[in-house]
């Protein structure tokens, strides 16, 4: 059962952003990410109130990825890339970024805190943040 909406353009843009994301930390690194990107679809709270589907969320201003300004966002999609995004279209979830709505790659160390959300953990080169569940219920719920 999918968690959110998605068509075949759906799952092909979501690949190609979690790709452009964060491919340098292969295929766990780029579920990661895109947990993040399916939560801000499923969210319904903060910055992402109006994110009602994926292309919203991809091109999402402001607040939105970086990757979209960058060439290697407009590669095609990627047979591995659609495998992937398919994963978490059905609900798959990976720590620490299960319940995030935001990523990034700091220079050092992960702040405790950034932007007023707290760190949940660190994979690689991102960290990942989480809002408080009485922020956001809508990110913790069970499908």
């Amino acid at each position: 059962m999918a968690v959110i909406k998605a068509r075949e353009k759906d799952v092909k843009l979501l690949g190609r952003l979690m790709r452009a994301e964060a491919e340098g930390e292969g295929e766990l690194g780029m579920l990661k990410a895109g947990n993040v990107m399916v939560n801000r679809v499923r969210a319904n709270c903060l910055d992402f109130e109006d994110i009602i589907n994926v292309e919203k969320m991809v091109f999402q201003s402001p607040g939105g990825f970086e990757a979209v300004q960058k060439s290697y966002f407009y590669q095609h999609a990627r047979e591995k890339d659609m495998r992937l995004a398919r994963k978490l279209i059905k609900g798959e979830r990976y720590h620490p970024a299960e319940f995030a709505l935001w990523f990034f790659r700091p220079e050092g160390a992960c702040p405790a805190q950034w932007w007023g959300q707290w760190n949940s953990g660190r994979y690689k080169l991102h960290c990942f943040y989480t809002p408080l569940a009485s922020e956001c219920p809508s990110v913790y719920s069970t499908y």
